[in-house]
Parts: structure tokens; C-alpha cells; sequence
């Protein structure tokens, strides 16, 4: 790959693309468990926009292993964040393996990205209709 097309893509946006195999299961999800209304869509396909991001819904005969967070939110405070998505009926996902384990949903990660400024984050996962994994995170500075 040459120099020019590196920079295109470094330049170029990026948007998450989450497969559905129910499109309108899915829209129920985002509205009523994360507050979430498409922008735009088309044919098999949904678009949100979140601070200036965006991620489309789209109808997928495959779908996603749900084994590796697929898309995450970066929040101020990632305990009201959790409180309200439960109170939407959201359900957090519990992890408990060597040098990784939720209390309360909510996870302790040490380390963050040196560009970011932060030491550590706090994190939790939960999964959609579509059984995509995703995750809210908190940088702890």
C-alpha cells in the first residue's frame, strides 16, 4: 500500500457496521433499551449518529460470534450509564477470568492509551437483540 493511500484512509472516517438478523428487532432495541433513533435509512439498513460518530444497522444473513466487543460508547460516568441502561432493561454481562472480573457489571482496567491520558478505565458490556457485543467505557484520569 502506498504512502497516498495510507493517508486516505487516515483520513477517511470510520463508522461500525453491526449485522441484524431481525432489522426491526433491532430498531425496537436501540429505541427502547439505549434511547437510540436512526438519522437516516435505507432498504435493510439503519444509521445513528452518537457525538459525532456514526454506526449503521444493517440486515445480515450472518451474524456476529458476540465473542469481542464489535463497537463501544466512551462515557463521563459509567456507573449512571449502567444504572440506566438496567433501568431501559438492558442486562450487563458478568466476567470473571484471571486478571479480569465485573463487580456489579462494571469492570477495573488497568492501562489506557498514553494519547488518551488516562491511567486506567472502567468498562461494562452488554449485547443487543442481535446478540453484538458492546461495550461503555469511562477513562479514569
Amino acid at each position: 500500500m502506498s504512502a497516498q493511500e495510507r493517508n486516505m484512509l487516515a483520513r477517511g472516517r470510520v463508522a461500525t457496521r453491526l449485522p441484524a438478523q431481525d432489522l426491526e428487532r433491532a430498531r425496537r432495541f436501540y429505541a427502547e433499551q439505549l434511547g437510540l433513533e436512526p438519522v437516516d435509512e435505507r432498504p435493510g439498513g439503519l444509521l445513528y449518529r452518537c457525538g459525532g460518530t456514526e454506526f449503521a444497522v444493517y440486515t445480515s444473513t450472518g451474524a456476529s460470534s458476540g465473542t469481542f466487543t464489535q463497537m463501544g460508547w466512551e462515557v463521563e460516568d459509567v456507573e449512571t450509564a449502567v444504572s440506566e441502561l438496567r433501568r431501559r432493561g438492558v442486562v450487563f454481562e458478568e466476567v470473571d477470568v484471571p486478571g479480569f472480573r465485573t463487580r456489579d457489571g462494571i469492570a477495573e482496567i488497568d492501562g489506557n492509551y498514553p494519547s488518551k491520558g488516562a491511567r486506567g478505565e472502567r468498562a461494562a458490556w452488554f449485547r443487543d437483540s442481535e446478540g453484538n457485543l458492546l461495550g461503555i467505557g469511562e477513562p479514569v484520569v
